[in-house]
């Protein structure tokens, strides 16, 4: 008796059937692994991203960090180069006053007064030299041209000896201290001769030249 193979009810064969399943079954399966792949790919392309703004941020904070370190340092540099600024321009006035001691002629002792000021240039050595330790040093202004970012000017007067806008005398000596100005020099800047007088004089000797003619 020969045997039939049985027949699904929609005309295929059950071997016929249970091979399109196991196909359908393989190619779901690739396609779901393709699908896992590709989600994969994205995740580590966005983590990638991540990683590479986290590095510039890094990079960006640590450069801010240096040059935070880098001010610090140079204010606190200043801080102890001026940190005695305003106490050092109190002593300066009783520099100004020495130096005028020294500028005062002597009377009829002089030997006392040869004592007083050596006295008072040993004091004001000891007191300049003290400065000097500090950064601070005197501007040399005589016969210098005169500078606004260093000289005060008082007044002009005219000079022959000087060129014009040279500084002819210095009423008060200007510091500096580690190159930068503590106060600046009160001085007195030349000008050119007025040559008004002159014209007026030779008019006047022309005048009376053409009255003793008259006469």
């Amino acid at each position: 008796m020969s045997k039939r193979k049985s027949k699904h009810p929609s005309g295929k064969s059950g071997e016929t059937e249970v091979a399109e399943k196991l196909e359908g079954g393989a190619s779901e399966k690739a396609k779901k692994g393709s699908g896992e792949e590709e989600g994969v790919e994205e995740q580590l392309s966005a983590a990638d991203a991540r990683a590479e703004e986290n590095h510039d941020r890094l990079l960006r904070i640590t450069a801010e960090f240096e040059n935070y370190k880098k001010r610090m340092e140079r204010e606190m540099n200043d801080f102890r180069k001026f940190a005695n600024e305003s106490l050092i321009k109190d002593i300066l006035p009783i520099v100004d006053n020495l130096e005028r001691a020294l500028q005062i002629t002597y009377g009829n002792n002089e030997s006392a007064f040869n004592g007083m000021r050596e006295g008072v240039q040993m004091t004001l050595k000891g007191l300049l030299e003290s400065l000097e330790k500090f950064g601070v040093v005197p501007i040399d202004s005589l016969d210098k041209p005169f500078d606004p970012n260093f000289h005060q000017a008082v007044m002009q007067e005219e000079s022959e000896g000087h060129p014009e806008n040279t500084v002819s005398k210095e009423f008060q000596k200007g510091y500096m201290m580690n190159d930068r100005l503590l106060r600046p020099a009160m001085v007195v800047v030349s000008k050119k001769p007025d040559s008004k007088p002159d014209v007026e004089s030779q008019a006047t000797e022309d005048k009376h030249k053409v009255d003793i003619t008259v006469q």
